[in-house]
């Protein structure tokens, strides 16, 4: 096991810098623009793919836009790295400016700032920024200045932290929902819903004309969603040696009428949460297909007519095993099967039957 792991941690930059850093986003923009037609030309005129290391021969006479030469060569590297993501000849624009601007983002090589009282120093100006990490004490990595739809800006930087051995030694299985969001094997529940608790006050918003609000609202469910995930996730690292999840298919799911139930409970983010958080604390963390964990008796295996089954029963939140005569609640059923085939087995020791065949 290693002895350190990355991370990246997020501290706010004061708002008196927001200026600066909105002039050098509209830099990074142009160009990323650049490079996108740049390589989109070379690919359809001359049958070339440009690397990160060819555009960066043609971004050196850009110091004119105020931005750092390392920043230049690494919008261009990271062009090239998105581009092979999707897969794709040309990008989309970064926009500047209008209703659908693209949120800044300023790369930053790991040589190019320094951190000293509680103060960023790059490309010659300081700026100033809650330090509530202590980052100075850390080992840093790459980073980047990044924007927030309320035009806030944040400073993330990529340090490197101690594994801290967890000292649970249990194991837990848990099942993603629409109603709670995660449900464990031990009967732990976590309730979402953060959208839905928001909306009639965002509805009011959106009808008054009130752009500032109407973003300040959604920002507050993202911030509640996230803080209750880290708990939620950082509570089982701690009492666990081992994490079993059901490996929903969230994309899928968004392609149906359950589409605002499952963004709002953010499966995979909290996924997301548990694998590097696991990986930290030199856990167990695995994904598990879910596949009958709902239909199939935790106590004896069998998958009953009384079962919950397909959509239709979705409305079923208990339910009794005709073949055994155990009432079980759906979701903590299922999260004790995902627990159970994590292991290998049934709680009970009986072998799971898989009818995927």
């Amino acid at each position: 096991m290693p002895e350190t792991v990355t991370k990246t941690l997020k501290v706010r930059v004061r708002d008196k810098h927001a200026k600066l850093l909105s002039k050098w986003a509209v830099s990074v923009n142009q160009v990323w623009n650049y490079c996108n037609e740049l390589s989109f030309r070379s690919i359809t005129e001359r049958r070339k793919w440009l690397s990160g290391y060819d555009l960066q021969s043609y971004t050196k006479g850009a110091s004119e836009l105020g931005l750092n030469s390392a920043t230049l060569q690494m919008v261009g590297h990271e062009y090239v790295t998105r581009r092979k993501q999707v897969k794709k000849t040309k990008l989309q624009w970064r926009k500047s400016f209008g209703a659908r601007r693209s949120l800044g983002w300023i790369p930053v090589r790991k040589d190019c700032f320094s951190i000293k009282s509680g103060q960023i120093y790059h490309n010659r100006h300081h700026f100033k920024i809650w330090d509530s990490y202590g980052l100075s004490k850390y080992k840093t990595r790459a980073a980047s200045f990044n924007e927030d739809a309320r035009g806030r800006w944040y400073f993330n930087v990529v340090v490197e932290v101690p594994v801290e051995q967890s000292a649970g030694t249990g194991a837990v299985g848990i099942d993603l929902g629409c109603k709670d969001a995660a449900t464990c094997s031990n009967g732990e529940k976590l309730a979402g819903r953060w959208y839905r608790a928001m909306e009639e006050k965002l509805a009011v918003a959106q009808r008054a004309g009130k752009k500032d609000r109407v973003r300040a609202i959604h920002a507050k469910i993202a911030n509640r969603r996230k803080d209750a995930l880290h708990k939620f996730s950082r509570n089982l690292v701690n009492q666990n040696a081992a994490i079993f999840v059901g490996n929903v298919n969230a994309r899928a799911i968004t392609q149906t009428k359950l589409a605002k139930s499952s963004l709002d409970a953010g499966w995979s983010q909290l996924r997301t949460m548990l694998s590097y958080k696991s990986d930290h604390a030199g856990i167990v963390y695995e994904e598990i297909n879910e596949a009958y964990t709902t239909q199939a008796c935790s106590r004896c295996g069998a998958i009953s007519s009384s079962s919950p089954k397909g959509r239709a029963g979705l409305g079923i939140r208990q339910w009794i095993c005709v073949e055994c005569g155990t009432l079980h609640d759906r979701d903590i059923n299922a999260a004790k099967n995902i627990a159970a085939l994590g292991h290998g087995r049934l709680a009970g020791g009986i072998a799971f039957q898989s009818r995927e065949a």
